[in-house]
């Protein structure tokens, strides 16, 4: 939910004077941070622990700069923090609320993918000849089905 006003959800459309407006400003704020997919993967691989920037070049495999740019976002967001040893910079989460959501991303993203494995499958079996398929075995001439 986006607020509440005077007790009503702004889902429904109660009291359209825009009072709402800035927590889902800030709401989409926070999803576009994360809508990048070295930023996600950064947070993945934060979730074992701490990693020096070297540990995170090597497993992501881009850039230095790329990756110092979407560490950048990561601090300024709040999301992780970065200690300095030397010349070593190490980045840790800063919370645990980010394995959270994470979880809750993959789980989200899961049902929505199973969800469209359905429809295909119903798709693909409503085709003119179309024979029953085994369970994630394409139909032959079914669209996009590999021959």
């Amino acid at each position: 939910m986006c607020g509440v006003v005077r007790g009503r959800s702004r889902e429904r459309g109660a009291d359209m004077n825009g009072a709402w407006l800035p927590v889902c400003q800030a709401k989409a704020d926070f999803f576009r941070m994360l809508g990048h997919p070295v930023r996600i993967r950064v947070l993945e691989l934060l979730q074992s622990g701490p990693m020096p920037v070297s540990g995170l070049l090597a497993a992501i495999g881009v850039e230095p700069s790329a990756l110092s740019q979407q560490l950048a976002v990561l601090r300024r967001s709040g999301m992780v923090t970065a200690t300095r040893s030397g010349s070593t910079v190490v980045y840790e989460l800063a919370g645990g609320e980010v394995t959270e959501l994470l979880g809750v991303a993959r789980r989200a993203l899961t049902e929505v993918l199973a969800g469209q494995h359905a429809l295909l499958t119903e798709l693909r079996q409503a085709e003119p000849g179309a024979r029953p398929a085994a369970a994630g075995v394409p139909t032959p001439g079914a669209v996009g089905a590999v021959s």
